[in-house]
């Protein structure tokens, strides 16, 4: 690229506009120069970071993520390969670094501390003690990803205080994960050296947190969306948040990152260099980042955009060379081989049957909730026909079931409200967090067509209706696709609006589907090992007695 820039500069340190021309030289800044400002000219601005993110959850290999992202002016992510190493173990999360060095964004990868989440539903593999110590060692391995085990760190479980411990030994950051968590529960998980939380989903929760140290992760992704609830603390707090989208989808992503959090907190008025810096500075500090914020001698990591209200990027340049100019990306796209983990036979109508030998029956439903991966328990009734307690679909009590992708077990079938779908059945390899088949339907067949479909491709996202079947492979691990964004967003795009006309109105039902396994976050979910209290940390009876 040339060696000098020219533009208004956005400079997040000294929290200053200003005219100038930024020279570059083996890819760093070599000096900024003011100058007399004109009237009108681009802003620079440093290249922006995603705070927390699965880059499995975008459905592309980390090669891929980086052509979409830096279109909007994403430079570099704090990626947990949480997902994958649930699935492949060290081997997913070595998938996932060395991919991403095969092209010039700049991913900071994180030792995933729950892998598995919890002992009660079946993954792929286990990250132990020593896999712990052998990855935080590396220079290549910023931080130990979100301790989700709070009740472990409460109760001072051996395993998980030592590996804290490590983390601590290496002086890398740990992330935190304990939505809800209040009072001396809360205090306590944060003076055990967790630092951040993505969960929060209350304003007063984040506070409460912020007052005992831990800095907030502001997250708007595909499924979880917490800004509206969280943004005031970017004037209350600027110094103690960041922004992340944790789980973007590729139709999400092919509209924008970052970048649209920002414009969106630019809106509701918030401070310019407050908004700036959750996206840039804190993240880079937190972190320590190798990443520019347009100082002498930073990384010459920067994007050029039209306005700072809407933040739209005409260009992305990462340590000194541009990947995003006027409309085209300048990655190179990388062929990937697929690694992964499958290993189950088909499901027959049958498996998805729920017997009683009642009439009537009480039963505990999940209760998906628009926007949020909390779940609410509800308590209904359903008829029995032929010793089948049936679905109510007219009132939107769907059929729900988790398939072990690993080996051959009988499904775990419950009851969901909130999909609306009318007819046909969704389902995905995508289940956090051991990434079994998950499927919600509103009859047998179906539920049995679409988890088919799945284990026919080793993973994917899938929609069967009778005699409609459609999927989306995902050959990596059954997480990730080999193809480019724009394919894997249409084909993505196809199977959601397919959902929407058989009733579903759900913003992404697809991601809302893969976060009902997820026993992390309260208040039910449906492990493949059967249906769990995420409050009690217990399994819970489907039959209400």
């Amino acid at each position: 690229m040339e060696n000098l820039v020219k533009g208004n500069i956005c400079c997040p340190v000294s929290r200053r506009i200003f005219y100038g021309e930024i020279h570059i030289e083996n890819g760093k800044i070599k000096d900024i120069i003011e100058l007399s400002s004109p009237i009108d000219t681009f802003y620079i601005l440093p290249g922006l970071i995603d705070a927390h993110i699965h880059i499995e959850s975008s459905l592309l290999v980390p090669s891929e993520f980086a052509r979409a992202a830096v279109k909007h002016g994403t430079t570099a992510t704090v990626s947990d390969p949480h997902e994958i190493a649930n699935v492949i173990g060290l081997a997913g999360i070595e998938f996932m670094i060395e991919n991403g060095k095969k092209t010039p964004f700049k991913f900071n990868f994180g030792a995933s501390s729950c892998v598995p989440a919890t002992n009660f539903e079946t993954a792929g593999a286990t990250i132990t003690i020593e896999d712990i110590d052998k990855l935080l060692i590396r220079d290549d391995i910023k931080y130990l990803s979100e301790m989700m085990n709070y009740p472990g760190v409460l109760f001072e479980f051996p395993e998980v205080i030592e590996k804290l411990k490590i983390a601590q030994k290496y002086s890398k950051p740990i992330d935190g994960h304990s939505p809800g968590l209040r009072g001396k529960d809360a205090q306590k998980y944060i003076s055990m050296g967790i630092s951040t939380d993505h969960e929060c989903y209350k304003l007063d929760e984040a506070l409460e947190k912020i007052s005992y140290g831990m800095k907030i992760i502001i997250r708007e992704g595909t499924a979880a969306k917490n800004f509206e609830e969280l943004h005031p603390i970017l004037t209350s707090y600027p110094d103690m948040c960041m922004f992340c989208s944790d789980d973007k989808h590729p139709d999400d992503l092919l509209v924008g990152h970052i970048n649209k959090i920002m414009a969106r907190a630019v809106e509701k008025g918030h401070d310019l260099f407050n908004v700036i810096r959750a996206a840039t500075y804190n993240p880079i500090k937190h972190y320590n980042l190798n990443s520019g914020l347009l100082q002498i001698g930073d990384p010459a990591d920067f994007i050029v955009v039209t306005d700072l209200n809407d933040f739209d990027v005409v260009s992305t340049a990462i340590d000194g060379n541009y990947v995003y100019s006027n409309g085209k990306v300048l990655i190179d796209p990388i062929h990937t081989e697929p690694i992964n983990n499958f290993n189950c036979s088909k499901k027959k109508p049958e498996d998805f049957k729920i017997y009683s030998n009642q009439n009537k029956v009480s039963v505990n439903v999940i209760e998906a909730i628009e926007g949020q991966l909390i779940t609410n328990k509800l308590i209904t009734s359903l008829d029995v026909k032929n010793g089948e307690i049936l679905p109510d679909i007219e009132n939107d009590i769907l059929k729900i079931a988790v398939v072990n992708r690993y080996k051959d077990n009988p499904p775990a079938v419950a009851f969901i409200k909130n999909f609306g779908l009318k007819q046909g059945a969704i389902a995905s390899s995508v289940g956090h967090d051991s990434h079994n088949i998950i499927t919600v339907g509103t009859n047998d067949e179906d539920l049995a067509n679409a988890v088919n479909l799945i284990i026919e491709n080793k993973g994917g996202l899938s929609l069967a209706n009778k005699d409609e079947k459609d999927i989306l492979p995902l050959p990596v691990a059954g997480l990730m696709s080999t193809d480019d964004v724009e394919n894997v967003g249409k084909k993505y795009s196809n199977l959601y609006q397919r959902a929407r006309q058989l009733g579903s109105g759900l913003h992404s039902v697809y991601m809302t589907a893969s976060f009902m396994a997820l026993l992390v976050i309260p208040s039910i979910k449906l492990s493949d090992l059967g249906l769990f209290n995420g409050e009690k940390f217990e399994f819970m009876n489907l039959i209400n007695s």
